[in-house]
């Protein structure tokens, strides 16, 4: 489709860039202009009248007719009148006009008529930042069955969404099932031009035989899938790049390990948000990859010299050092680093044109049609299984409960287990119904002993969440450890304010507890009395089932240009239902 220069300042204005965008802007309704012999009160129709009399007024124009179509005397009334619109009448003289026909007691109106010429024909009207005249010439040039064919769509559903620019009458269904599939297809087909394509940087694969048979536990079903999904990447000239999403203790990290253990002296880098979390992968690393030489690096270390190392594990100190070229490299936690910060890293270990293989971890579930829609830009592996099924008890709690949950801390802590308790705000505020940090804090250290209190801007959080680790019995903080931190410990995690944060999160702090097998449970407080989110959220477990119902109660985000949490994707599209349409529509895109 090629446009001209006039024509692409119209697609500009109107936000657009093919011509499947433009054919789902349909009418927002039609103005019949066939004649019709029966009159219909309270609908637009067209009369065919003669002017018998006028009537003037400054504040009123009424026209006497005769509407010979319906065989019936009519008035056409025109309040506060232009002077153009007495002009463009004389008795008299016969007329089409179009309008909504209204009758009382016998006597039949039609308000502010629109004298028209093209009869017979069906008017389409746009709602757009166009005028309808210049909306309706380019829908009929751009908006062709040959345009929608080059554009991948299928011939059968090219003639039917030209068919809603014309006739008013198509059911509803057929309607929103053409505008969803039309809109998936447009937003796929842009995710996949936006997909880059590079040689990899030569890579010598090891078997991953000894890494396994190293283990002493069994990888789950989907580990092995993800990371055969990885070995078929690696195996290819194309630089990979490929997005594992994990629930909450999942078991990425086995994946992070194998993929630099197929690596091995082609050189592996992994950078995560925070140094507890590198330090903890670090020694993984250290147990698991038998024979390679594995490097950390945080802030605080030293600068050496990396080209002799294997693995590289590090925070976003890895930015700052003089790094080796890397045959993989790999981010983890990627939506805690910025697009700019995730491309730096793969540039700095890059060769020319050449490009290292790139692997993305989150820990943030994701619905199956997200990943069906998003693997047009990027391959995606899901690892929905974990090692051990969680046994966590989740509850909605009161005000009225708190006697009953001081006496499960007292239990848990007597037990040698760990409470955590996350507040919403470190400092108090008006706005806030709830206590932050500062205001409970005197109760919890009166009440119980080795309590720690962090939070995100607490500069020495990290060796306070350590040594709560070996030592503390109740935590408290704001959501600083929604991620990042093994607490084997941690049986109870009591979250104030529940109803602030999202489905999302709160399943991530949920996932602090029980990641060792131990009984775990989580507390949601709120004053609210009912809350029918929370109430489902006690009732789901994988993260995979909670991102599903957040898409009950929150829009999808725009997988486009990164923004994976701005703003509404589609107008027409539904994630939690659409999956059937998804599929067809990546059909569409083999062919």
């Amino acid at each position: 489709m090629i446009l001209t220069k006039e024509d692409e300042k119209k697609f500009v204005k109107l936000g657009i860039k093919s011509a499947l965008s433009l054919a789902i802007h349909i009418p927002s309704s039609f103005e019949d202009y066939r004649i019709d012999t029966i009159l219909k009160v309270d609908a637009f129709q067209v009369v065919d009248v003669t002017i018998e009399s006028i009537y003037k007024t400054p504040n009123l124009l009424k026209l006497h007719l005769y509407a010979h179509n319906f065989a019936h005397p009519i008035e056409a009334l025109f309040f506060k009148p232009k002077p153009y619109m007495s002009q463009q009448f004389i008795q008299g003289e016969q007329y089409f006009l179009y309008g909504k026909i209204e009758c009382k007691q016998g006597v039949c109106s039609i308000i502010f008529p629109k004298k028209i010429t093209q009869i017979g024909l069906i008017k389409p009207i746009y709602k757009s930042a166009l005028r309808n005249d210049t909306m309706t010439k380019l829908i009929a040039k751009y908006v062709s069955v040959e345009n929608l064919e080059a554009e991948k769509l299928d011939k059968a559903s090219s003639e039917a969404i030209l068919r809603l620019h014309v006739e008013p009458d198509i059911l509803e269904e057929e309607k929103l099932y053409l505008l969803k599939k039309c809109e998936l297809l447009d937003y796929m087909s842009q995710l996949q031009s936006k997909r880059k394509y590079f040689t990899c940087t030569k890579a010598k694969l090891t078997l991953l035989k000894p890494f396994i048979e190293n283990l002493p536990f069994e990888l789950t079903i989907d580990q092995k899938n993800t990371i055969s999904d990885i070995k078929k990447d690696f195996a290819k000239n194309v630089a990979s790049r490929r997005i594992v999403v994990g629930d909450v203790g999942s078991g990425k990290t086995m994946v992070i390990l194998a993929s630099a253990f197929m690596m091995k002296k082609e050189r592996a880098i992994l950078m995560v948000p925070t140094t507890i979390l590198a330090n903890q992968i670090f020694e993984e690393a250290q147990k698991y990859l038998i024979g390679m030489n594995i490097s950390l690096q945080i802030t605080s270390s030293k600068k050496v010299d990396l080209s002799e190392f294997d693995f590289i594990v590090g925070t976003h100190a890895l930015l700052y050092r003089d790094l080796p070229k890397a045959s993989l490299v790999m981010v983890d936690e990627q939506h805690r680093f910025g697009t700019a910060q995730r491309n730096l890293l793969e540039k700095l270990v890059s060769e020319n044109e050449n490009r290292a293989h790139f692997l993305q971890f989150s820990a943030t579930p994701i619905p199956r049609t997200q990943a069906m829609i998003l693997s047009s830009h990027v391959d995606v592996s899901l690892i929905k299984q974990t090692p051990f099924v969680k046994d966590i008890s989740s509850k909605v709690i009161h005000k009225h409960d708190f006697s009953n949950l001081l006496t499960h801390i007292e239990s848990e802590i007597d037990a040698n287990n760990q409470i955590a308790i996350i507040y919403p705000l470190v400092e108090q505020s008006e706005a806030f119904a709830y206590q932050s940090i500062s205001e409970a804090q005197e109760y919890w250290f009166k009440r119980f002993s080795d309590v720690y209190v962090t939070h995100g801007k607490d500069k020495e959080k990290e060796s306070k969440l350590l040594e709560f680790r070996e030592k503390g019995n109740v935590l408290i903080a704001t959501t600083v450890i929604e991620v990042g931190i093994s607490l084997p410990r941690l049986s109870t995690i009591i979250i104030v304010g529940a109803e602030r944060l999202g489905l999302s999160s709160l399943h991530q702090l949920r996932g602090r507890v029980s990641r060792t097998g131990l009984k775990g449970y989580c507390f949601l407080y709120t004053n609210q009395e009912k809350s029918k989110r929370l109430e489902e959220f006690c009732s789901t477990k994988s993260g995979f089932d909670i991102a599903e119902l957040d898409l009950k109660y929150r829009k999808s985000g725009d997988l486009l240009l990164g923004r994976e949490q701005s703003g509404v994707a589609f107008k027409y599209a539904d994630m939690s239902s659409d999956a059937h349409i998804v599929q067809e529509v990546i059909e569409l895109l083999k062919t």
